[in-house]
C-alpha cells in the first residue's frame, strides 16, 4: 500500500505544505533486529506481533537498543460548522467543555497520561469558544470552527495550509525536550462526519460504508448524518489532492494532526495513531508523503463503523481491538504500553547461547 500511495503522491502538494524530508527507516537495522529475535529463548515467532513491532521501532530509531524516551501526547481540538445540522449526539459546546476537562485532569486521556508518564498537551486548533490560559494549552486557533461544508468549503486554502503549518509547529514545540514518541488524539464534536467524507475521498469506498454513529447517534440521527454528507457531496465531488480534500471537508484539528504526523516522521519519532479520525489524518499525511506510514504504530481498531475498513485500505493492523471509541488519543495511549513491553522483551531477554539453553532439535 505504501508503494501505491507513493505512485499517487503529488510532489507539488509536498512542496506546497512545506514538509521536511522524511528519511527512510533503517531496513538493515530491522533485519538485524529480526535476527536477534530469532535467537532469543523462545520458539520462533512465539511473541507474535510484538516481534515485528520491536523490529519496526529499531528501524525507526536506527538502533538495536530502542527506547521510548520522554513520550508526549497531543490532543488537537476544534469545532465543525456542520455540527449544527445534528450530525452528532452532543452539542458543539462540548468541545470547549472537554478541552477544559482535559486541562483540569478529569478526562480519560488526562488520567492515562498521568498513569503512563505521558507529557500531555492540548492544542486549540479552532474551538468555538475561549479555552482560557493554561501552561499545557497551545493556542493555535485558526477560526472559531469550520464553515458548514454542505454550503461551502469548510476552510479556505490559506486556512488549510496555515493549519498544516501550525500542526507541525505544535509538534516541534512540545518535542524539543528530546521526545522520540508521540500519542496523537483529537476532540471535536462533528469530526466523524468530516472524517467520513475524507475517508470517502481517500479510499473511494461508498459513502455509506464510511459513516458511523460517532458519539452514539440513534437510527434517525444516523440517517440524518448520512443525508447531510450526501448533500455535501452533491455540492462538491471530493478532490483527489489531499490538501484540497482537507480544505473542502476537513476540520482544523484534522489538518493540524496531518501536519503533526508529517513533522513527527521527519523527526524519526514513533507515531502512535489513535482511532478513526487520527487514522484519517494519517491517511492524508500518507497521500502527501507515503514514507510516514513506516513511522506509525496503529494503536487500536475503534468501534466506529468505518475504522476497520480504513485500516484495511492502508494495509495495517492495530495492536488492540477492545471496542474503544472515545478518541482523545486514549487507544493509542494504552497501546504505547504494548510498545514498551515489546522493547523490554527485545532488549532484556537472553539468547539461547547466552543463557546456555538448548535450541530446537534439527
Amino acid at each position: 500500500m505504501v508503494d501505491q500511495l507513493a505512485a499517487r503522491a503529488d510532489n507539488n502538494t509536498t512542496v506546497a505544505v512545506g514538509i521536511a524530508q522524511i528519511p527512510p527507516v533503517d531496513e538493515s537495522v530491522r533485519e538485524a533486529a529480526n535476527r536477534r529475535l530469532d535467537v532469543l529463548t523462545k520458539p520462533l515467532g512465539a511473541l507474535g506481533r510484538l516481534e515485528p513491532l520491536a523490529a519496526q521501532v529499531c528501524a525507526i530509531q536506527g538502533t538495536l537498543q530502542p527506547t521510548i524516551a520522554h513520550p508526549i501526547a497531543i490532543v488537537f481540538a476544534a469545532d465543525h460548522g456542520v455540527a449544527d445540522r445534528g450530525v452528532s449526539a452532543y452539542p458543539r459546546a462540548v468541545t470547549e467543555q472537554m478541552v477544559k476537562n482535559f486541562l483540569a485532569g478529569g478526562a480519560a486521556i488526562s488520567v492515562l497520561a498521568k498513569s503512563l508518564g505521558l507529557d500531555l498537551w492540548i492544542v486549540d486548533a479552532g474551538v468555538d469558544g475561549e479555552c482560557g490560559h493554561h501552561p499545557r494549552l497551545i493556542n493555535a486557533k485558526i477560526r472559531r470552527g469550520t464553515r458548514d461544508f454542505v454550503e461551502r468549503a469548510a476552510m479556505t486554502p490559506e486556512e488549510c495550509r496555515d493549519a498544516l503549518r501550525r500542526g507541525r509547529e505544535a509538534l516541534d514545540q512540545v518535542s524539543a525536550s528530546g521526545s522520540n514518541a508521540v500519542v496523537l488524539g483529537e476532540m471535536g464534536i462533528g469530526n466523524t462526519a468530516a472524517s467520513a467524507l475524507l475517508m470517502h475521498g481517500i479510499t473511494g469506498h461508498p459513502l455509506g460504508d464510511c459513516v458511523g454513529r460517532g458519539t452514539g447517534l440513534d437510527d434517525p440521527g444516523l440517517a440524518r448524518k448520512r443525508a447531510t454528507l450526501e448533500a455535501a457531496l452533491a455540492r462538491r465531488v471530493p478532490p483527489r489532492d489531499p490538501v484540497e480534500l482537507l480544505t473542502e471537508f476537513g476540520g482544523y484539528e484534522i489538518a493540524m494532526l496531518t501536519g503533526a504526523i508529517l513533522a513527527a516522521a521527519a523527526r524519526r519519532m514513533v507515531v502512535m495513531v489513535d482511532g478513526f479520525t487520527v487514522t484519517v489524518a494519517t491517511a492524508l499525511a500518507a497521500r502527501i508523503a507515503p514514507a510516514v506510514l513506516d513511522y506509525c504504530v496503529f494503536g487500536h481498531c475503534s468501534a466506529e463503523h468505518a475504522h476497520r475498513a480504513l485500516l484495511a485500505h492502508l494495509n495495517v493492523q492495530p495492536l488492540l481491538d477492545v471496542g474503544m471509541r472515545l478518541g482523545e488519543g486514549t487507544g493509542a495511549a494504552v497501546a504505547l504500553s504494548i510498545v514498551r513491553a515489546a522493547l523490554a522483551l527485545f532488549i532484556d531477554m537472553a539468547t539461547f547461547e547466552g543463557a546456555g539453553v538448548s535450541g530446537k532439535d534439527p
